[in-house]
């Protein structure tokens, strides 16, 4: 669920079952073509999919962050605290094209990199993979 389809009357009853947040990263640098950014967009898109669509029942989706900066980190690291603080159990973040450390963001339960994970187990088990990582996160 995007946070866009939330009303006031609604959260409240539904906040106890929305217990993770998702924040999605594009990691732009303003030197893409508007192409680019349409594919980037795109390929972001079809990775929270895979987490949106299954699981749609306990995450909600948050604004993008979309432009890569030098204390991007620290930005998400404490964005993700405060996530927390106002309820949310639970902070995952999705990237298709960053290169985010999960190291550098403590607060975050889990940093989901599909460029990584091309590498890690291809990109047919990409799906199965973030699934597995979806559901050990909440049996924590």
């Amino acid at each position: 669920m995007k946070f866009s389809e939330m009303t006031q009357d609604s959260w409240a009853e539904l906040q106890l079952y929305l217990d993770t947040c998702l924040i999605p990263y594009t990691a732009l640098s303003g030197e893409q073509s508007p192409v680019e950014v349409t594919e980037a967009l795109e390929r972001l898109r079809d990775f929270l999919d895979m987490v949106e669509i299954p699981f749609k029942g306990r995450i909600m989706t948050y604004p993008a962050f979309h432009y890569a900066n030098s204390e991007l980190s620290m930005t998400l690291n404490s964005l993700s605290a405060q996530l927390k603080s106002s309820g949310f159990k639970y902070v995952v973040i999705m990237s298709s094209d960053g290169h985010l450390n999960e190291v550098d963001i403590p607060s975050a339960d889990l940093v989901l990199r599909r460029s990584v994970l091309t590498h890690e187990v291809g990109e047919e088990g990409i799906a199965r993979f973030v699934g597995e990582k979806i559901r050990e996160l909440w049996k924590k």
